[in-house]
């Protein structure tokens, strides 16, 4: 089947209402490896009911509208799709409890070419539902590897369809050795914890399915791989204050399995940091191309 542009330009996501808890918080944070340390306070406010934080990242799991591209309507080849970026923009602090609204939408259709793959990038817009105002926006870009050469003329597209232009081009981290470094260890069991806050997929927690993708273990979520590197970013640049995180970009690279340290490679600057994050046993960068913005 042929990737239809229009049919996912225009697809019915509808309105998300999320109502998330206290105990919802401490999942997602427990998730990516908050509270390892039972003696740091700063992590404790992250895990523990008393004087609670939410951390930045946790919005990417909230109104989150599930794997839609398998839907058979979707004509996308969802076997082959995987997720290439992230962003988000924060322009709320989340609050550690509450109920939002999510508008989730296709925003860009891209087709790299026949044998290259398409590029689909989704829009989530997190808003408050008792005051309407918005809290976050997420930008997530998978890369369809089955989908390339979509828009060429075809036999159900006589006329070819439409590409959207390129994406800019992602930050670049500098050459130089990293100014800041943060090793922060994941758990053995990291991604059946992180999986109860958002991606069921059991890629993540059954070896099984994970031999059948070419793994020899059930992988971390590159989401929580990315959540991670906020907590990094939050203990090296803002003092544990998730208020002053304002954005967090990073292109996903290679996968994390649970157990393994992620070193998070930091370049500071006056407001932001350019960033990547490798994991050390390997010595292979599963996050690159990272910019954070902070006040």
């Amino acid at each position: 089947m042929t990737l239809d542009y229009q049919r996912l330009k225009s697809w019915p996501f509808g309105v998300i209402e999320h109502t998330y808890t206290g105990k919802d918080t401490i999942l997602y944070a427990l998730g990516i490896g908050l509270g390892m340390d039972p003696l740091d306070e700063r992590q404790l406010r992250f895990v523990y009911e008393q004087e609670l934080l939410a951390l930045p990242t946790q919005a990417v799991v909230l109104g989150f509208p599930g794997f839609w591209a398998k839907h058979p309507d979707s004509t996308l080849d969802w076997v082959r799709l995987v997720l290439g970026a992230h962003s988000l923009r924060i322009h709320r602090p989340l609050q550690p409890r509450g109920t939002v609204i999510a508008h989730n939408a296709v925003t860009r259709v891209i087709d790299k070419g026949a044998g290259k793959g398409a590029l689909v990038v989704t829009e989530r817009r997190l808003l408050d539902k008792g005051s309407g105002e918005l809290l976050a926006t997420i930008e997530q870009l998978s890369f369809c590897r089955g989908d390339g050469g979509y828009s060429a003329p075809s036999t159900a597209f006589p006329a070819g369809q439409p590409s959207d232009p390129p994406l800019p081009d992602p930050p670049l981290v500098p050459d130089s050795a990293p100014e800041l470094t943060c090793d922060l260890a994941t758990r053995p069991e990291s991604a059946l914890i992180y999986r109860l806050s958002a991606d069921l997929n059991p890629l993540h927690a059954d070896p099984r399915i994970a031999a059948a993708a070419g793994f020899p273990r059930p992988v971390l979520h590159g989401l929580a791989t990315y959540g991670v590197a906020c907590h990094a970013i939050l203990r090296s640049c803002c003092d544990y204050r998730p208020e002053r995180l304002r954005a967090l970009t990073a292109r996903f690279s290679a996968p994390v399995f649970p157990g393994e340290t992620i070193r998070t490679e930091i370049w500071p600057r006056r407001n932001h940091a350019l960033f990547r994050a490798r994991v050390v046993e390997r010595d292979v960068v599963v996050l690159g191309n990272g910019r954070a913005d902070f006040v």
